[in-house]
C-alpha cells in the first residue's frame, strides 16, 4: 500500500517476463501476438526500475523473434527503462536472439547459448507414394509454385535456392548480434556457425556478461527491498478442452523435440 501514499518513496521493483518455450508462428508458442500485451504491461505499470527476462527457450521463428525482441527494445528505448536477460536451461538461437534484446544477459554455469545460425528440415515422401502407386498431380503458373515439394524428388535448383534463403537468415541473425553485443563478442572462429556454449564458456564468448540469477544479482543494482512483479501469458480456461487440448498436446510434443535437440 505504500506506494499509493503520497511522498513516502517507493521501493523499487521489477518487472519479470516469463519466456518460456519454442518461438512459433502457429499461435502455440511464444509469437509476438500473445506476447505483445504481456511486455507492454511489464514496461508500462507503475515505473519498474527494470525489466527482466526470464528465458528457457530453444529457438524458433526468426521473424517472431525479430518482432518480439523489436518490441521489447522500442518500449525500453522510449521509457528508458534498462532491460536484463536471465538464461535458465537454454537461450539458443532465436532463444538467444531474445537475449540479445537486453542491456546485459546474465546465465547459470550450466546455461546453453548461442546456436547463432539457422536451420530449415523436412522429409521427403515421393519413393512412398510411388510404392503404393498413388499418382502425385501438381499443376501451377509460376515456375516457383512448387518449390521444395517433399512428394516430389528433390531438385538441386530448389536446394540451392533455400540455402540462399538460409545464408541470408543467417546475415540478418548475426548483424543483430553484433548490433546488441558490439566489441563484447569475442574474437572466436565458432561464433557464428551454429556452436552452443556452455555456462562461462559463453562469457568468455562474449554472449553473456556474467555468471548470475534474477534476485541476487536484481538485488545488488536496486537493494535488498526490490520487489517483483511477474507477467507471463494467460490461457483461457476453455483453451484446456475439446481441439484446444489436441493443439496444445501436438504443441508440447515440438516443443520437447525443440529442447531435446540440446539434450533437455
Amino acid at each position: 500500500m505504500k506506494r499509493y501514499i503520497p511522498f513516502i518513496k517507493s521501493d523499487p521493483f521489477v518487472a519479470v517476463i516469463r519466456l518460456q518455450g519454442a518461438i512459433a508462428n502457429s499461435g502455440r508458442g511464444l509469437d509476438n501476438p500473445g506476447l505483445a500485451p504481456v511486455i507492454e504491461k511489464a514496461f508500462s505499470r507503475g515505473k519498474p526500475a527494470a525489466v527482466a527476462l526470464e528465458i528457457n527457450c530453444p529457438g524458433g521463428s526468426p521473424v517472431q523473434s525479430s518482432l518480439i525482441a523489436s518490441r521489447i527494445r522500442r518500449l525500453a528505448d522510449e521509457k528508458k527503462i534498462p532491460v536484463f536477460a536471465f538464461v535458465e536451461d537454454v537461450a539458443a538461437s532465436g532463444g538467444y536472439w531474445l537475449a540479445c534484446a537486453a542491456d546485459e544477459i546474465f546465465i547459470d554455469s550450466c546455461s546453453l547459448t548461442g546456436s547463432i545460425g539457422v536451420i530449415s528440415s523436412g522429409f521427403g515422401a515421393h519413393e512412398a507414394i510411388e510404392r503404393y502407386g498413388i499418382d502425385r498431380r501438381v499443376h501451377t503458373a509460376g515456375k516457383s509454385k512448387s518449390l521444395l515439394d517433399p512428394f516430389q524428388p528433390q531438385k538441386p535448383a530448389d536446394v540451392k535456392k533455400l540455402k540462399g534463403w538460409l545464408e541470408d537468415l543467417h546475415a540478418t541473425f548475426i548483424a543483430y548480434v553484433k548490433s546488441r553485443r558490439g566489441t563484447k563478442l569475442a574474437d572466436n572462429p565458432d561464433l557464428f556457425t551454429g556452436e552452443v556454449f556452455i555456462g562461462q564458456k559463453g562469457v568468455e564468448a562474449g554472449l553473456a556478461d556474467g555468471i548470475g540469477h534474477l534476485a541476487p544479482v536484481m538485488k545488488a543494482r536496486f537493494g535488498d527491498k526490490v520487489n517483483f512483479r511477474r507477467y507471463g501469458q494467460k490461457k483461457p480456461l476453455l483453451a484446456r478442452f475439446g481441439a484446444a487440448f489436441v493443439d496444445d498436446a501436438i504443441a508440447g510434443v515440438e516443443e520437447r523435440a525443440a529442447f531435446a535437440r540440446f539434450g533437455l
